[in-house]
């Protein structure tokens, strides 16, 4: 697995827990963390992403 797709699995999977945070901050639950923690996957994977990308050049 390069790691291209190692950030689109990171950037896929903070998505998923970016929305359920959301959902969970509107409707009752402990919603906040699993939102932060969502928005922490796609900064990472989005970083290793354009990493991967200017190393390629």
């Amino acid at each position: 697995m390069n790691h291209s797709s190692i950030g689109v699995v990171l950037m896929s999977a903070g998505a998923v827990a970016a929305v359920a945070g959301a959902l969970m901050y509107v409707l009752p639950g402990p919603g906040l963390p699993a939102l932060v923690a969502g928005l922490a996957l796609m900064a990472a994977g989005a970083a290793v992403r354009i990493t991967d990308g200017r190393a390629n050049r």
